[in-house]
């Protein structure tokens, strides 16, 4: 919501500060130039990227408006999960897990939170890392590395399709330029005849810059910093599974290893302990006997 908000400030800021100063606005609609820029930098970014990543920029974009993908009952969710996972390795020990892990949408453990089901990738993060714990026989520190190289890995690939997004807002302004170019050129071609239609190619020659670095640092930049931002904030459910599975296997009690889980949360989406609690003796209180 806040990217539409700074979009409306922006045009409003923008046209409202030229229309005050006795700035004509119909001078500014030049759909020719609009299509240089415009048509140019899509084409650039169609053929810069896969078509995987021009899909996810587009589904991204759209997620904007949206909010979060990870709200703060989610992350409750997602910890209750992890002490239930780590309360299975405490009764049974980690060979307990093996049905659950082959088999989550059917394991009592994790159906009993549904909306997490529904995000495979985390899903299959925590269960290939516990696949690491029941059959790698790791220590924490081994295990700490290789996870460090799969997150990293993994936020490469999310942050992806916000520098392809952050890249083409790069190219917009050089497209500007191009419009403007070709505006001169026409202009050039105008010499010699009414200087009333030289200046109207001049101003629309202009207007092509002008509106190059507007799309650029008005538009299209932010909305690239916007999804890089909440591909990071996202990022957070991961490295709250990390932290809480290393814990766990450091000899920690469940409710230790979930509480350092939790402090790696954002303050804003982090859920406070007493939420959690009274989560867990929900939980309790619905299970049956």
């Amino acid at each position: 919501m806040l990217v539409l908000i700074g979009s409306v400030v922006v045009l409003g800021c923008v046209f409202g500060g030229y229309i005050l100063a006795h700035g004509h606005i119909l001078a500014l609609w030049q759909p020719c130039e609009l299509l240089i820029i415009g048509g140019g930098s899509v084409g650039a970014f169609l053929s810069a990227n896969s078509s995987k990543i021009v899909k996810e920029a587009f589904s991204n974009m759209v997620a904007l408006f949206k909010g979060p993908k990870y709200r703060k009952q989610d992350y409750v969710d997602l910890l209750a999960l992890l002490y239930d996972i780590f309360g299975v390795v405490r009764k049974q020990g980690l060979l307990g897990l093996e049905s659950h892990i082959e088999d989550p949408q059917s394991s009592p453990v994790f159906s009993a939170y549904p909306r997490l089901v529904k995000e495979h990738n985390l899903i299959e993060f925590i269960t290939d890392c516990l696949r690491l714990m029941v059959g790698g026989n790791m220590n924490p520190h081994e295990l700490e590395q290789l996870l460090e190289v799969e997150l990293e890995t993994h936020q490469h690939e999310a942050e992806a399709p916000a520098m392809a997004v952050t890249k083409m807002a790069d190219a917009l302004p050089g497209f500007g330029i191009v419009a403007a170019v070709l505006g001169i050129v026409t202009t050039m071609s105008q010499l010699g005849g009414d200087t009333s239609q030289i200046g109207e190619h001049i101003a629309g020659a202009l207007v092509g810059t002008f509106l190059g670095i507007l799309l650029c640092y008005g538009f299209v930049g932010p909305l690239g910093a916007a999804m890089e931002a909440r591909v990071h904030e996202d990022g957070r459910a991961f490295e709250c599974v990390k932290v809480a599975l290393l814990a766990n296997l450091r000899g920690y009690n469940p409710k230790v290893a979930v509480e350092f889980a939790r402090k790696t949360l954002s303050p804003k989406a982090r859920p406070n302990f007493q939420d959690f609690e009274e989560h867990l003796k929900g939980s309790r209180a619905g299970a049956p006997a």
